[in-house]
């Protein structure tokens, strides 16, 4: 039995894997890193109120065999470059060598469609950066996740993602071969694979849009 560590279960794609770990008998603990406390009565799942800007003092928790991780934010949320950049570059980081230097097995980081080191646009090139640096770290198994636009009831509506959506879901029909990768995907079947890839022997590190929807739709 396995215990899975998810950063950033609120979120679109987190909350999905908290819901397909939690049934999965492969596990028998789950450990949430959450800013604010919430309540669960599942004796499965352990809450641990995270201080993000002083993540050496959760060393002793960050301790498990498959780490999840899903946090991010948008310039909107998060106007400030400096916090922006902590939120999308350190904290992941930051995590990853923790994990590593505790023994987790296996590190499973949620990036973009596109993520580019030398991107021009901080988002991308952001994620890009942290790919490189998680390649670094040398888990036994490291799984970069790219998904495209990503479907599902979100909390917060968008006027402009919703519009992206609906124009981007009306065009896939035409991406065909390498195209494939563009199309939306359900944030589940984004989380399905992510399961799936943590528990295979598979040793591929990136996992395009496409791919996942097709580890994800058969599961």
């Amino acid at each position: 039995m396995k215990t899975a560590l998810i950063f950033g279960s609120s979120g679109l794609i987190g909350n999905e894997l908290l819901n397909i770990i939690n049934q999965n008998n492969n596990y028998n603990k789950i450990k949430l890193f959450v800013r604010s406390t919430t309540n669960s009565n599942d004796p499965k799942i352990e809450i641990i109120q995270t201080d993000f800007n002083n993540l050496e003092k959760h060393k002793d928790s960050v301790v498990g065999d498959d780490c999840f991780f899903c946090i991010g934010t948008t310039k909107k949320d998060t106007p400030d470059k400096n916090e922006y950049r902590r939120v999308e570059y350190n904290i992941p980081v930051d995590i990853a060598k923790i994990a590593k230097s505790n023994s987790v097995k296996s590190f499973v980081y949620v990036s973009s469609l596109g993520a580019n080191p030398n991107s021009s646009g901080s988002y991308l090139k952001n994620k890009g950066q942290v790919e490189e640096e998680l390649n670094k770290i040398n888990f036994p198994k490291l799984a970069v996740i790219r998904p495209s636009i990503l479907l599902g009831n979100r909390k917060v509506f968008r006027l402009g993602e919703r519009i992206g959506i609906f124009a981007m879901k009306a065009l896939s029909i035409f991406f065909l071969g390498s195209l494939k990768k563009y199309k939306p995907i359900e944030a589940q079947n984004v989380a399905k694979a992510m399961v799936a890839i943590a528990q295979n022997h598979d040793q591929k590190k990136v996992f395009e849009s496409n791919e996942l929807s097709e580890i994800g739709s058969v599961i």
